[in-house]
């Protein structure tokens, strides 16, 4: 939500969570249902939760709460709204490099290292294509979670290849089902 109001912005999450929408759930047989309110809402509520199980390759079908986070974290304006959030991070290493600042504690070194690989990440995040939510996850947490290599200087994965995998994940050739 890049509104400057904070209602509008609201009123916006509410549109789009009221939205009817349809999940598809695996077992025997494929099932089409409809998505329940309150599955998207939990959804939300323990994004981080799924997007890490998603990333670590659960796959969106297996219940209906990944299945509702999939769902969203794979709309073309989630996606653009991350890759904004790593363009802006991005900008923010390049300001802050060489200082440490406690409220904004990131590894610039290793973001501004990595640039090219988050300059592929945002251009396949924000292309008009199909994605696996799996990819759009792994860059998720990468941004969010505290242990990854953009904020923990004594993680031993390197950022770079972090990246590459999660750009491995958003090519649009991958199944989106399992």
């Amino acid at each position: 939500m890049n509104s400057p109001h904070p209602v509008a912005g609201a009123r916006e999450v509410a549109n789009r969570v009221a939205q009817p929408q349809r999940t598809i759930v695996t077992g025997d047989p494929l099932v089409v249902r409809p998505s329940r309110l309150t599955d998207r809402l939990l959804a939300r509520m323990l994004g981080a939760s799924l997007d890490l199980q998603l990333a670590a390759g659960r796959t969106p079908e297996s219940s209906p709460l990944l299945a509702a986070r999939a769902q969203y974290i794979v709309a073309i304006r989630t996606r653009q709204e991350l890759a904004h959030n790593w363009e802006n991070l991005l900008r923010s290493a390049r300001r802050g490099h060489g200082t440490y600042h406690p409220a904004h504690p990131i590894c610039s070194d290793r973001i501004i290292a990595a640039e090219p690989a988050v300059r592929e990440l945002v251009r396949c995040m924000t292309a008009p294509l199909p994605v696996t939510a799996r990819g759009v996850a792994m860059a998720t947490a990468l941004l969010t979670d505290a242990l990854s290599p953009v904020y923990n200087p004594r993680s031993r994965v390197a950022l770079a290849a972090a990246l590459e995998a999660a750009i491995a994940q958003l090519d649009p050739a991958l199944p989106l089902m399992n």
